[in-house]
C-alpha cells in the first residue's frame, strides 16, 4: 500500500460497521436511561440514596446516548478521538460508581468484602482502556503527519 493510499484510508470517515456499533451504543444508553427514569417516576417514595443512584444511572445512560449520537454524525475522520471520549466516559462512570459505593458504605458503616476488589478491577480496566485509546490516537496522528510529509516531499 502506498503512502497516498494509507493517507486516504486514514482520512476516511467511520466505517458502516463502526457507525452501526455506535448507533447501538447510543440506543442502549437511551433505552437504559429511559427505563430507569420510568421506574424512578413511578415510585414516588423511594429512599434518597435510591433516587441519587437512579439519577446517576440516568445521567450515565444519557452520556452514552450523546456519545453514540456524536460519533454517528461525524462526517470527518476521528483519528481514534471516539475511543478517547469513550475511555473518558468509562473512567467517569467508574468514578461515579466508586464514589457512590464509598458513600453507601460510610452511611451503612459496613464495607462489603468484595467491593474493593470490584472497584479496583473496574478502575484498572477503565484506566487501561483510556490509556490504550490515547496511545492509538497519538500513533494515528503521528502516522498521518509522517505520511503527509512523505506525500508532499515525494
Amino acid at each position: 500500500m502506498t503512502p497516498e493510499e494509507v493517507l486516504a484510508r486514514l482520512d476516511a470517515p467511520l466505517s458502516l460497521r463502526r457507525r452501526v456499533g455506535y448507533l447501538a451504543v447510543g440506543l442502549t444508553g437511551l433505552t437504559g436511561s429511559g427505563l430507569i427514569g420510568l421506574l424512578w417516576a413511578t415510585e414516588p417514595e423511594l429512599p434518597t440514596r435510591t433516587s441519587v443512584a437512579f439519577a446517576a444511572l440516568v445521567a450515565i445512560g444519557l452520556c452514552w446516548a450523546a456519545f453514540g449520537g456524536w460519533a454517528v454524525t461525524r462526517r470527518t475522520p476521528l483519528f481514534a478521538r471516539d475511543r478517547v471520549v469513550a475511555g473518558w466516559l468509562g473512567v467517569g462512570a467508574w468514578l461515579a460508581f466508586s464514589v457512590g459505593a464509598l458513600v453507601i458504605s460510610v452511611v451503612r458503616h459496613e464495607l462489603e468484602p468484595v467491593l474493593p476488589g470490584v472497584v479496583l478491577v473496574l478502575g484498572v480496566l477503565a484506566g487501561a482502556h483510556l490509556r490504550a485509546a490515547r496511545r492509538a490516537r497519538a500513533a494515528l496522528l503521528h502516522r498521518r503527519t509522517a505520511l503527509a510529509a512523505t506525500g508532499e516531499g515525494g
